[in-house]
């Protein structure tokens, strides 16, 4: 099974609608698949059937997998067999049948204004550190960008003059505005403390790691858990939050959701309007 699961990858790769969060997503839900078949003792993904992806799902529910877990490996395992077909491996797909249950969408998480505030008072800025950090947490708020987006910037992705970000792929780039103390933050970062930090003069990341390379996306989720305990702040605070804060607080303030879904990239306006769900009722009728 270790030659479909290279091939896959690289099916994955050539298909550049998936992030880097989906594709590694897919690649370790179909490995924890590909071990049980193993167990089980297959050989192939061709010799699975229907009963064998339904006890599948049952060895996960027997581990304490959330629906949504459960919900997630399945279409993964789908796209595996959908590869499978159309590379003639296959006949059927032994997914096509099997049936999950329904899962209950929590509202998003948000952090509120006092959390916001404590949460960017936290960074040393005589530091090369805390002041990137600084920069990227700011960033990220006032833009409502995605950590992936953020780690691969470039310096000239952002228009300190024009105050714009350019973000995305080729096929869905967008033009994203950037408030004033962002602005200020990654100036400062950018003219003070990247030539300290980077590891080659070419080097065109805009937020590089303590060697110099560009930033990943593991290490700002352990910078963003630093500071979040630096502040106080009890919430598992995750860039997803600050992204949903970003959403809501813009809500609040009046905001258009047409306008928020393009600023967030959202090809789906439903996507953006869950965030409707997280207003007061007082609120809610004034936005109606």
């Amino acid at each position: 099974m270790k030659d479909y699961l290279i091939r896959f990858e690289e099916y994955l790769k050539n298909k550049k609608t998936n992030s880097e969060n989906t594709f590694s997503s897919y690649m370790r839900d179909v490995s924890f698949f590909a071990d049980f078949l193993a167990s089980k003792g297959f050989k192939s993904f061709g010799e699975a059937d229907e009963k064998i992806i339904s006890e599948y799902v049952a060895y996960l529910k027997s581990k304490g997998k959330s629906a949504t877990t459960i919900s997630r490996s399945v279409s993964s395992i789908r796209c595996l067999y959908r590869f499978l077909v159309q590379s003639g491996e296959v006949q059927l797909n032994p997914t096509r049948s099997v049936k999950l249950e329904k899962t209950n969408k929590k509202p998003p998480q948000v952090l509120s204004g006092d959390e916001i505030s404590r949460l960017l008072a936290v960074q040393d800025l005589t530091e090369p550190r805390g002041c990137r950090d600084k920069a990227m947490l700011e960033l990220l708020y006032s833009t409502g960008i995605k950590v992936s987006e953020i780690i691969e910037l470039n310096v000239n992705d952002i228009n300190l003059r024009t105050g714009v970000l350019y973000c995305g792929n080729n096929k869905n780039l967008r033009a994203v505005p950037v408030c004033t103390s962002a602005l200020v933050s990654v100036s400062d970062y950018i003219y003070r403390m990247r030539s300290l930090m980077i590891d080659t003069d070419d080097n065109q990341a805009l937020f590089v790691n303590l060697n110099g390379s560009r930033l990943t996306r593991q290490g700002f989720w352990k910078i963003i858990k630093g500071y979040a305990k630096s502040a106080k702040i009890e919430k598992e605070l995750t860039p997803q939050i600050l992204r949903n804060s970003f959403a809501l607080h813009l809500l609040e303030s009046g905001k258009n959701v047409k306008d928020i879904q393009v600023i967030m990239g959202h090809a789906d306006i439903s996507s953006t309007q869950v965030y409707l769900k997280l207003l007061d009722n007082d609120e809610k009728k004034v936005y109606n």
